[in-house]
């Protein structure tokens, strides 16, 4: 197994010996000649004055390392909670990480925190249970709880005696059998291939345990003394024995995960280079990173490997070093670089908001400036500036970090600043689904935007997405809705807290092919969101704690009628001993100080850990919105109403009167969503920019939902009035469209001569008849069905929610049903798969049973392949296209071809299998 240079992070709740660890490491690789201490306030990589002052690391920091002829960059992060965000940022590059547990403690609340991390994002992890020179302190009981609390997978791989320093290796080949055999039972009943592995050799090989590892399906647990460098040496062993580096791609990539200035004010950007070499004087791009505004390039003029507080420069970084760059002035933590396409959004954000006192005399907006460079080195740092007071707000982690960051701003700026009493940082979703409408049209500028505002999971986010047809409103101006959909932080309407847990997709727009400018879409886009949240039933979320509260038995009662008290609920206690634990959950505005009380009525015996468990709906929404006072109407920054033009000039009309004043008809209704919550993944899933993500799902049911103001989707089928309608949305009454016009109309007029008196239950092949009765042709012709096959699979319940497990699954399914479906109706059945975003596809056509597979080449969509067929062979033959696409539609029917929508479909099939079950039975 080939080594290479790996990055390994050290993480620990504060207090565990994390930074002891480190030193001990770096004294046991020759990187130093004395251990420093946090105690002596001379530990080699806690070099910043602040933090040895006050004991604690503050920012990661980086050294260099070599052990057995592996190169490791070794990434020191901070313990404390008040910083975990600046540990969140540098999970972004590791390769594995080392979790140390304080073996007199055991598994501290910050430790669940660190551990579902790493969880999600999927880093291989050893851990160190450190202090085990402790009284008190015993392995069995120790590894009970590790696998009891954080994961069964946990394995004892150091020896039973850590005072040996040997690795695990060489103590298993030295130990009685059957300490051997318990050692692979454990890793056997981790995973079935080590499983398997193990009932066939009889033992299981480093190959086998190192992929474990790897894969996150085992855990090796080392137990240790730090301080007195016992069990450093055997960690260090079977890091080199079982950890290994990824494969990087030729192609350069990047990750950005810190943003530093020098002592002599130089810009730098951290880095680990994960694709490709970076050389100095490159040209570096945030290529294909989503959600940015524009593509840049910028030189990186110099490139550093720093080892604590000294760096070295060196003329180019391979993938998976990790380095410092000066030159770069756009780049911003946890942005994509290169090839990297994504940029990575933290789980953990500020629960806190305090307002910035100034020295007097201070201009607001010139300080505002300079901190602006303070929060993009630290972006948990979040500053919100608040325009009609002229006051600067800072969302921070907790009070640990005002300390540390009123030293920092004077360091920095000198100021000496002040915080405000602090309150909560609330946000705001929307309980239904609701149109939002934005129009900006002063003189001589155009625009107009229809948004979909549906409501999504907890804890989801924002998400974006766009289902508008392109004759109605160009690409390039649906792409620029979703960047300002993406690039700020929208406000709500109830407190004028950031929204979240929502998803916004495109539905309609209008652009003037001469006045309209890229800014008159961000007013439009902006108008919309405001419009939507006046127009939905706001809800206001606040953030909630997690706890989890060891006391005495005997205080129990009063803790669970705290819990009660404080609005919060709580799972069934569980007692150790002479202690109960009792886990729950309960409002951060009501808990934030509870733990002053704990340590009061438990005589300091109790110990209460929490961590941020999400956003919930406020308990006290009432009385939040009215202290606040916020109105919606004042806020000018935001406007909620839209700005039209009559008789040359432009007036401003009030939100609830833009739908009678809106240019674009979308078709939407109310009733037409049909639930929040759905998802969507999987080929075929990307939207205008590659992302539509979850709201696809209630997108691609919009669509489908068109056809029911004419009461036609009853049926299946599209009445001639909704052809006109969807036809006047997108061309409009030009008289220079009238004869492509009359060409639609003519086509669907045709079919829907007697639409009225149709089933879809009786299939496909009634429906022909009636086309060929409607059309007085007589001659026999040959029946195609075309299906688009990720409209359908996510327009069918069973299939959408198979989908979001497996979506190979989901297509694999459709192509059976339809295969069955074939054998009774007769007609020849091509089902089309997008596979346009493949690079380099050239699209193929496969047989599977009795049906035709198609997979479209690159830059072919699915809709574009059924619209080129139907226009080939939609004279010829009787050809049905299965979508519920509806504005793919006007093409469909225009050249000569049925369209059943996805739910007529499926009453077809439902049909066809009831007829064929009678046969059966009558036969």
């Amino acid at each position: 197994m080939q080594k290479s240079k790996l990055t390994i992070g050290i993480l620990a709740h504060v207090d565990a010996g994390k930074t002891t660890l480190a030193e001990s490491i770096l004294y046991t690789c020759g990187n130093i000649r004395t251990m420093g201490r946090v105690d002596h306030k001379d530990a080699f990589l806690d070099n910043y004055s602040l933090e040895r002052e006050r004991g604690i690391t503050i920012f990661s920091k980086q050294a260099e390392i070599s052990w057995e002829g592996m190169d490791i960059a070794l990434l020191d992060t901070p313990g404390h909670v008040d910083f975990s965000a600046e540990m969140e940022r540098t999970l972004q590059v590791l390769d594995y990480a080392i979790l140390v547990i304080s073996g007199a403690d055991g598994v501290q609340g910050h430790v669940h925190t660190l551990w579902r991390l790493l969880k999600r994002y999927e880093i291989p992890v050893f851990l160190f249970v450190n202090k085990m020179d402790q009284a008190g302190t015993e392995q069995e009981q120790l590894m009970a709880e590790l696998q009891a609390r954080l994961d069964e997978r946990c394995v004892r791989f150091s020896a039973q005696n850590f005072e040996t320093g040997n690795s695990a290796t060489d103590i298993l080949s030295n130990e009685a059998a059957e300490m051997q055999e318990d050692f692979y039972d454990h890793l056997a009943m981790c995973s079935e291939a080590l499983m398997e592995e193990y009932l066939e050799n009889g033992k299981i090989s480093d190959d086998g345990i190192a992929e474990a590892i790897a894969s996150r399906q085992v855990f090796p647990c080392y137990f240790g003394s730090a301080l007195k460098l016992r069990g450093v040496e055997a960690l260090l062993h079977d890091i080199r024995q079982y950890a290994f580096c990824p494969e990087y791609p030729e192609e350069f990539g990047a990750r950005v995960f810190k943003i530093t200035r020098d002592n002599s004010g130089n810009r730098l950007t951290w880095m680990k280079i994960t694709g490709g070499v970076l050389r100095v004087k490159m040209l570096v791009s945030n290529g294909q990173s989503a959600g940015e505004q524009e593509s840049w390039q910028e030189k990186a003029d110099q490139l550093r490997v720093y080892n604590g507080t000294q760096f070295q420069t060196v003329s180019e970084v391979a993938a998976g070093g990790i380095c410092a760059v000066t030159g770069l002035t756009r780049t911003f933590a946890g942005q994509g670089l290169g090839y990297e396409a994504e940029n990575a959004l933290p789980v953990l954000e500020p629960v806190l908001t305090y307002q910035l006192l100034l020295p007097e005399g201070s201009d607001p907006v010139k300080v505002l400036g300079q901190l602006r460079t303070l929060e993009e080195e630290e972006p948990e740092l979040h500053l919100v500036w608040r325009e009609e007071s002229r006051e600067i707000h800072v969302q921070v982690m907790g009070e640990v970090q005002i300390e540390i960051l009123k030293s920092l701003i004077y360091e920095r700026f000198g100021l000496e600043v002040e915080f405000g009493s602090g309150s909560i940082v609330y946000k705001e979703t929307i309980g239904s689904p609701v149109e939002g409408i934005g129009h900006f049209e002063p003189l001589r500028h155009y625009a107009e935007v229809h948004l979909l505002l549906e409501p999504g999971e907890p804890g989801s986010g924002m998400q974006f997405g766009s289902v508008c047809s392109e004759d109605m409103l160009d690409r390039n101006w649906q792409r620029l809705v979703l960047t300002h959909l993406e690039e700020k932080a929208h406000m709500g309407v109830l407190t004028g807290s950031e929204i979240t847990d929502m998803r916004i997709v495109l539905i309609a727009g209008r652009a003037h092919q001469k006045h309209t400018e890229g800014g008159d879409f961000r007013q439009a886009t902006y108008r919309a969101v405001r419009q939507g949240l006046r127009r939905s039933k706001s809800v206001l979320l606040e953030p909630v704690f997690g706890f989890t509260l060891e006391l005495p038995t005997e205080c129990l009662g009063r803790a669970m009628s705290d819990i009660q008290r404080m609005c919060g609920s709580f799972d069934t206690p569980m007692t150790e001993g002479e202690n109960s634990i009792l886990t729950g959950s309960a409002p951060v505005a009501t808990m934030r100080d509870y733990q002053r009380e704990v340590n009061a009525y438990t005589r300091g015996h109790g110990r209460l850990s929490c961590v941020l468990k999400g956003y919930e709906p406020c308990h006290n929404a009432e009385e939040v919105i009215a202290d606040m006072q916020y109105d919606p109407e004042a806020d000018l920054a935001n406007p909620t109403g839209s700005v039209f033009c009559a008789h040359g000039a432009g007036f401003v009309v009030n939100w609830d009167e833009v739908p009678d004043y809106a240019h674009v008809e979308s078709g939407w209704k109310q009733e037409m969503t049909h639930g929040a919550g759905n998802g969507l993944s999987g080929d075929g899933s990307e939207g205008i920019q590659g992302n539509l993500s979850a709201s696809a799902i209630s997108a691609m049911e919009l669509h489908a939902s068109r056809g029911k103001q004419g009461g036609s989707s009853e049926k299946g089928y599209i009445t001639t009035e909704e052809i006109d309608e969807i036809f006047r949305q997108t061309y409009g009454k030009k008289q220079e469209d009238s004869n492509r016009y009359r060409r639609y109309h003519r086509g669907a007029r045709r079919v829907d001569g007697n639409s009225t008196t149709s089933n879809v239950s009786t299939g496909i092949s009634a429906t022909a008849d009636k086309y060929r009765k409607n059309t007085a042709i007589n001659e026999k012709k040959e029946e195609y069905l075309l299906v688009d096959g990720y409209n359908i699979i996510f327009a069918w319940e069973d299939l959408r929610e198979l989908a979001k497990v497996n979506i190979d699954s989901a297509r694999d399914k459709l192509m059976d049903i339809l295969c069955n479906y074939q054998g009774y109706l007769g007609a020849t059945l091509i089902l089309v798969f997008d596979a346009y975003k493949v690079p380099g596809n050239p699209g193929s056509v496969l047989r599977y049973h009795n049906i035709h597979v198609v997979y479209t080449k690159e830059a072919e969509t699915a809709d574009q392949y059924i619209e080129k067929t139907v226009h080939e062979i939609g004279h010829k033959y009787h050809v049905t296209v299965a979508t519920s696409d509806a504005l793919e539609q006007m093409i469909i029917w225009g050249s000569g071809a049925m369209r059943l929508s996805a739910r007529g479909l499926k009453d077809a099939i439902e049909a066809a299998n009831r007829n064929m079950r009678d046969e059966y039975l009558k036969g």
